[in-house]
């Protein structure tokens, strides 16, 4: 069973998944954190993600702001670079455990599955999610990592990244 922490509206996209424990993910005094500004491929910041490490894993934060209205998956990316205009620079979703995609999916989810970003009419979206056992060691590997949002909403079962559609912003993952 993996273990959620949700904050905001991303709370409504797990409503209905009993497969998630929400729990609070204590920081840890000293812990590491990484921070992510996110930016669509014409370079236009559209909010921040940070890693932080607590206590049993990561807790992953996304504030976004000027993004689409509507529900996008959001995704830690296994390589820490944000090529335009499709940042496939990114690689696939970290999995460091080879798990299949998504929440819903009995033999997932990646370490990067996040739930779904859901961004309000005024362009603005805030979710949060522990991902236990997960290390800022694992993350900023030698090649780092990114967060990175999509265009539509992550299904949470289908592998390998949720029928999530295109990436429209990326931000790499560095020490703070």
């Amino acid at each position: 069973m993996r273990t959620i922490m949700l904050m905001g509206l991303g709370a409504l996209a797990l409503a209905g998944c009993n497969e998630d424990k929400i729990e609070t993910g204590a920081p840890v005094a000293g812990g590491a954190k990484a921070v992510a500004m996110l930016k669509t491929a014409a370079g236009v910041d559209v909010g921040r993600a940070t890693a932080t490490e607590v206590a049993g894993g990561l807790r992953f934060t996304i504030d976004a702001k000027a993004m689409p209205a509507g529900t996008h998956g959001a995704h830690v990316h296994m390589v820490g670079r944000c090529d335009g205009p499709g940042f496939e620079s990114a690689g696939g979703h970290w999995n460091p455990t080879s798990m299949k995609h998504g929440s819903m999916n009995p033999q997932g989810p990646h370490e990067g599955d996040l739930p779904n970003l859901i961004i309000d009419s005024g362009g603005r979206g805030t979710i949060g999610a522990t991902i236990p056992n997960a290390t800022m060691a694992g993350l900023m590997d030698a090649d780092g990592a990114a967060m990175v949002v999509h265009a539509q909403a992550d299904d949470l079962m289908t592998d390998p990244s949720g029928n999530s559609g295109a990436r429209i912003a990326c931000g790499v993952f560095q020490p703070s």
